[in-house]
C-alpha cells in the first residue's frame, strides 16, 4: 500500500513550522546552535539575520532558514526547547514558593519557621537568625538586605530539597 501524499495545505503548515522553528533558533547562544550541529549555512543564515534591519530582508531570511531548515532533524532542536522551557518553567515555580515561604515567615514566624524546616529540611535556628535580624534591622537599607538574604536562605533550602516544595493552603 502507498502512503498518501499529504495535501498542499498541510505542507505549507509543515514548512511554516519548520521556519519558525528556525526563527526560534536565533534565541539560542552561539554555543549552543554549534552543539546542535545545524550545518554552515543555516549557521550562517541565523547570524546574518542576526545582523539584519530592514523588515523585508528580515523575512527573506526567515524564509531562506525556512527552506534550509527542511535539510535538518528538527527532533534534537525541538527537544532543547523543551528542556529549556523546563527549566523556566521550574525556575518560576521556585521563585513564586520561595516568595510564598517568605511571605509566610514574615506573618506567623514560630509556626511557618517549624514548617518550613519540615518541609525542606532546613535548619530552623538558620532561618529564625535571619527573621530576628530582619526584625532588628534599623533601616530600610538593613531591612532589604535581611529581606534579601532571608529570600536567598530559603531558595537555597528549596533548591536542595530537590523537590518542589510548596506551601501549605
Amino acid at each position: 500500500m502507498t502512503q498518501a501524499k499529504p495535501s498542499k495545505t498541510q505542507r505549507k503548515r509543515d514548512q511554516q513550522a519548520l521556519q519558525a522553528l528556525g526563527e526560534r533558533l536565533v534565541e539560542l547562544g552561539e554555543r549552543e546552535r554549534r552543539e546542535l550541529a545545524l550545518g554552515d549555512r543555516l549557521e550562517e543564515a541565523i547570524t546574518d539575520l542576526e545582523k539584519m534591519n530592514s523588515r523585508e530582508a528580515i523575512r527573506r531570511q526567515k524564509q531562506y532558514i525556512g527552506k534550509l531548515m527542511r535539510d535538518v532533524d528538527p527532533q534534537p532542536i525541538l527537544e532543547l526547547f523543551a528542556r529549556r522551557e523546563a527549566a523556566e518553567q521550574h525556575e518560576q515555580r521556585l521563585f513564586a514558593s520561595a516568595e510564598r515561604w517568605r511571605a509566610r515567615l514574615l506573618a506567623d514566624p514560630d509556626a511557618a519557621a517549624t514548617e518550613f524546616a519540615a518541609a525542606t529540611g532546613a535548619e530552623r535556628t538558620s532561618i529564625e537568625a535571619l527573621l530576628e535580624r530582619l526584625a532588628k534591622a534599623h533601616s530600610d537599607r538593613e531591612e532589604k538586605t535581611a529581606r534579601r538574604e532571608l529570600f536567598r536562605a530559603i531558595r537555597a533550602a528549596l533548591e536542595a530539597g530537590g523537590t518542589d516544595v510548596r506551601i501549605p493552603r
